[in-house]
């Protein structure tokens, strides 16, 4: 509306203008009137220059009320425009009221929500305050119950570590006492030896008869699922313990091939196995980098050898006291362990992962074979390095300990089975073929037990036996498993 007046006013003015013009040229005409008494001739130049002049100014007249016209009807449509622009600002003005008293009644609800919330915020403030006086309370009463039981603890730990101290004294004195008859016992039965062949004499004595070479497969046992890793005879005895990756430890009679008893604990694959002299536990080295022990009566573990930080591979206990254990790891060590107290007594650090080991007869020298050839004999209690032979080009798989002590047998990847003297190191015997080849880096071999037969099991699977007196091969059991017995031969 406002430019519609605006526009009204402006065509006012242009004809007030005209007007004026109009009036302002009459009174310009007026001489022209004056003239007309004067001769025709004489004015009809001027009147045509002045005709003349007047048609170019009504030509810019109507001009200027053409531009006028334009600007009338611009003008015009903007102002429509503009009052329809105006009518969307008027309806956006009471939507938005609208929303704005909404605003207001929701802000007035959340309003009184607010102070009924903050109500309930102060009640939940005073419950807290009380609650924590409650709970320090609380606490400190707990404080002065756990002082006063840790202090109940420490002298009652105190008192068992008395007590365990005098009942490992009081074991260590009655081992010492079965020690010395056992080493009694055995001097006895050693003065009854005769051409390698100790026969029984009283009992509890070693039981050993002039080895035979077996000729037929006696039993054929499916042991373990992925594979056997290791077997071992119990001493005296005709059950076979075997140990595989199914990390089960399982007892069979060799007679009927039956499975006496399974045992269970190992968290790894077993890799070595060995028996304590009085068949009471088994002790199995695993993948897990740890040790187990089984009371073989129970069949529960009795120890869990801790403290190698790689797979454990091989393991061995003294034939003269049940008590020491000794274990090698892909850690770089070897370590003397002590089965009363469950924990380790010396760590032998070298360069050279060890394969295989064995305890000496006296149980005073440790018998090691390692992966850069050398076969190395270690003092139990110093853990210092008595002396050492290069036994083999390539790494030693095994070592194995003749009945009588005095011979030490080694295997390995080389392909050659080594017969040392374990008083000089010097060697006594070696036994090839070039069907037998050894597998992996814990292929076992072993000593018959009248010391005359030395035998090693090849990748093809068959069965390898030489005679330790000459050196010759005298059987091979071709293929007796189908498979790599390499790493299960046992006395």
């Amino acid at each position: 509306m406002a430019y519609e007046e605006v526009a009204i006013e402006a065509i006012k003015h242009a004809l007030k203008a005209l007007r004026k013009r109009h009036l302002v040229e009459e009174g310009a005409h007026a001489p022209a009137l004056a003239a007309l008494n004067r001769p025709f001739v004489l004015q009809g130049s001027e009147w045509k220059e002045k005709a003349e002049n007047l048609e170019v100014e009504l030509q810019q007249c109507y001009k200027a009320q053409a531009r006028l016209s334009e600007q009338l009807v611009v003008e015009v449509a903007e102002s429509r425009a503009s009052k329809s622009l105006l009518q969307e600002k008027e309806t956006l003005i009471t939507d938005l009221q609208n929303e704005l008293n909404q605003a207001r009644d929701e802000c007035s609800h959340l309003t009184e929500l607010l102070a009924e919330k903050t109500k309930g915020l102060e009640l939940l403030m005073a419950e807290h305050q009380d609650l924590k006086a409650q709970l320090e309370a609380m606490t400190l009463r707990a404080n002065n119950a756990e002082a006063e039981n840790k202090t109940l603890v420490d002298r009652w730990m105190l008192q068992k570590m008395q007590d365990a101290e005098r009942l490992n004294e009081a074991n260590a004195l009655y081992g010492d006492m079965l020690d010395k008859v056992k080493a009694a016992s055995i001097e006895k039965l050693a003065r009854q030896q005769v051409d390698g062949v100790v026969r029984q004499s009283e009992d509890g004595a070693e039981f050993y008869v002039e080895s035979s070479i077996p000729s037929t497969c006696k039993q054929r046992i499916p042991a373990h699922d992925g594979g056997c890793a290791s077997i071992v005879f119990e001493y005296n005895s005709s059950k076979l313990i075997s140990g595989g990756q199914d990390r089960a430890i399982k007892m069979w009679d060799t007679t009927s091939g039956s499975l006496t008893n399974s045992l269970y604990g190992c968290l790894g694959s077993v890799l070595d196995l060995s028996v304590t002299h009085d068949n009471k536990f088994i002790i199995a080295a695993s993948s897990s980098n740890n040790l187990y022990v089984w009371d073989a009566n129970s069949g529960r573990i009795r120890h869990t050898l801790t403290g190698h930080i790689d797979k454990v591979c091989a393991v061995d206990v003294s034939k003269f006291s049940s008590r020491h254990v000794v274990s090698a790891a892909y850690d770089r060590t070897i370590k003397v362990w002590d089965l009363q107290k469950g924990y380790c007594n010396n760590t032998i650090i070298f360069h050279s992962n060890c394969n295989s080991l064995a305890f000496s007869m006296d149980a005073l020298t440790i018998c090691s074979g390692h992966v850069d050839g050398n076969l190395r004999l270690w003092d139990v209690q110093t853990g210092k390095l008595l002396s050492e032979v290069a036994a083999h080009s390539q790494a030693v798989t095994s070592v194995s300990l003749s009945r009588n002590g005095n011979m030490i047998l080694t295997s390995g990847r080389d392909n050659l089975h080594n017969l040392f003297d374990i008083r000089t190191l010097e060697i006594c015997g070696t036994f090839r073929s070039n069907a037998n080849r050894v597998a992996s880096n814990w292929s076992r071999s072993c000593i018959s037990a009248d010391d005359g037969y030395v035998t090693a099991g090849s990748v093809d699977g068959s069965v390898h036996i030489w005679s330790v007196s000459n050196g010759k091969m005298i059987r091979v059991e071709p293929y007796v498993f189908g498979h790599d017995i390499s790493s299960t031969i046992a006395q």
